[in-house]
């Protein structure tokens, strides 16, 4: 690839956003440098402005191009990286992947705002509001849905690696991080998210 990859990102302990295509850019094998930006500072703004048009983070640059949104960014490494198969393989699990994606990224905003990422916390959530509940419960299902369907021949959502388990990557560590409850479907895919190299990588401030 004749131009170079460099993906923008927030702090790595708050931005769920950004981890996102990381982990996507990672499983594709893709060499690809990294921008940090830290959040919650008087110059934030300004650093990302610097950079993305939108004055927010993720931001992909590839040459010319600018992708400024984590889907949008994930959907563009899968064109540039098709053997490594970032969706699966067959149409009905394709479509299904694409769907419990979009979902996450448009949806469950009683979790994010009571369960924020934040990778160096420990905080076991003593009482769970209704609402919250309530998304729990729709994830489990969609999980559990998404394991019985389609998961054979590996420990992701779709069997092997795809965007669908970067796009709830986040949502995993909020588990971790809150000890939310999960049934044993969603506790072993937890465990297979967090033993990612590409997490650990993530964590460790390393590309």
């Amino acid at each position: 690839m004749s131009e170079p990859l460099t993906l923008v990102v927030g702090s790595r302990r708050y931005s769920s956003w950004s981890l996102r295509p990381y982990l996507a850019l990672a499983a594709a094998g893709a060499a690809f440098d990294t921008v940090d930006i830290a959040l919650r500072q008087p110059d934030t703004k300004a650093n990302i402005l610097a950079w993305s048009p939108s004055g927010k983070v993720p931001l992909l640059v590839h040459g010319p191009v600018k992708i400024w949104d984590s889907l949008a960014i994930c959907e563009y490494v899968a064109e540039l990286f098709p053997a490594a198969r970032l969706w699966p393989a067959a149409r009905e699990a394709r479509a299904v992947a694409r769907s419990v994606s979009a979902e996450m990224h448009a949806g469950f905003p009683n979790l994010r705002n009571a369960c924020a990422m934040d990778l160096a916390l420990d905080a076991p959530l003593t009482e769970i509001p209704p609402e919250v509940g309530a998304e729990l419960a729709r994830i489990a299902a969609l999980w559990s849905d998404c394991r019985a369907r389609f998961g054979a021949g590996g420990p992701f959502l779709f069997g092997a690696f795809t965007i669908a388990d970067a796009m709830w990557a986040p949502v995993v560590t909020r588990v971790h991080t809150y000890h939310l409850p999960v049934d044993e479907v969603g506790a072993a895919y937890c465990r297979a998210v967090l033993a990612l190299p590409a997490l650990a990588a993530w964590t460790s401030g390393t590309p």
